[in-house]
């Protein structure tokens, strides 16, 4: 049996709270002051996967005591020094690859210099991560009555490691997309790119106007806020939000029920999986990235795997291969932690009958 382990870390100083009750009564200075100087700790034991080629595996999460906002805004240096200790922990534990949780997985050179100080293989998940959001918007998309064939999409983020994969799997597949990023100059060079291979594309630095003509979107910006509100969706729209924290506002949700708002790379995970800790979603599913490092552990790839800030689109595939290979599957779709009612995809599908 190989081994796992994966590194996740409090979003915010509300997730804090919920461990440590204290921190509700603290100025948010002193609580990330005082995580600041906590040790990775392991958080819980992962038992019960099997895959349906009879192989096992079983894991650790384990802590990383630095928000999204820490890990984003502090001295790249010192946020991987604490990765860095995390994945330190894994290797003491009997992990032989380890994967990288949210924003411990976009600081610096998205785990290359993490992968260099440790003595285990290294992913992100992104890989996998990329296959079940792409996987995921079409099938709803489809559910919904929007074909991709015919629709124009557009990626949010685009430039960013997730992102340019999500382009380069969705142009060929649809109609017209639309680019978005901050940087011009990055989201030209990949139009370019994708326009060779026959592609209608085009960019935008402004979310809004990308957004006004898309029927489908995915978005992964790296935003410790969310940037797409309720009025800049076009009614009938499917939007996969892969993004942790979230991109779309929760305001969606509440003021448009004419479009479908679904969370990216939620996957059931094969056999009886315990996780032994409360991440917010249902039992035996979890996140695509964590997925990912077990299908890898499953598959004995106990190697580097998804690294850096080009994904290959190789890689993206055989991932998807190596999950089906093993069991693993999407598991239905979710909109801001609750699973997607009948009721919502008509709605939806009449809106967009209606803008057809």
């Amino acid at each position: 049996m190989h081994r796992f382990a994966f590194i996740i870390h409090p979003l915010s100083i509300a997730d804090i709270a919920r461990k440590y009750r204290v921190a509700r009564w603290l100025p948010d200075g002193l609580v990330h002051w005082a995580i600041k100087r906590m040790s990775p700790t392991l958080v819980s034991e992962i038992t019960g996967i099997q895959s349906t080629t009879g192989a096992t595996t079983e894991g650790w999460f384990i802590g990383c005591p630095l928000t999204a906002r820490q890990l984003i805004e502090a001295d790249p240096e010192q946020a991987i020094g604490k990765i860095v200790q995390s994945g330190k922990l894994a290797q003491e534990l009997g992990a032989e690859i380890v994967g990288l949780g949210a924003f411990t997985s976009v600081v610096g050179d998205a785990g290359i210099t993490v992968a260099e100080q440790l003595d285990i293989g290294v992913t992100t998940g992104n890989s996998y991560t990329v296959a079940t959001a792409v996987q995921g918007m079409l099938e709803a998309a489809e559910l919904v009555g929007i074909q991709p064939a015919t629709a124009h999409a557009a990626v949010v983020g685009a430039t960013g490691s997730i992102g340019r994969v999500c382009a380069q799997l969705l142009a060929p597949q649809v109609a017209a997309l639309t680019l978005a990023a901050r940087r011009r100059e990055a989201l030209e060079e990949l139009a370019d790119e994708l326009s060779l291979a026959g592609s209608q594309v085009d960019v935008q630095t402004d979310v809004n106007q990308a957004l006004r003509e898309a029927d489908m979107v995915i978005t992964v910006t790296s935003a410790l806020e969310t940037i797409i509100q309720p009025d800049m969706l076009k009614p009938g729209a499917v939007i996969c939000d892969v993004a942790r924290p979230r991109d779309v506002s929760k305001q969606v949700a509440q003021q448009r029920d004419d479009v479908l708002v679904i969370e990216g790379g939620v996957v059931a995970i094969p056999g009886e999986v315990n996780f032994n800790f409360d991440f917010g979603f249902p039992p035996q599913t979890a996140y695509a990235c964590m997925a990912e490092t077990m299908i890898l552990a499953l598959e004995g790839r106990c190697g580097h795997y998804s690294l850096g800030r080009n994904l290959e689109l190789g890689r993206v595939r055989e991932i998807a291969r190596l999950g089906e290979k093993h069991g693993f599957r999407l598991a239905g779709f979710r909109s801001f932690e609750r699973a997607v009612t009948p009721e919502q995809m008509e709605r939806v599908r009449q809106r967009a009958a209606q803008m057809s």
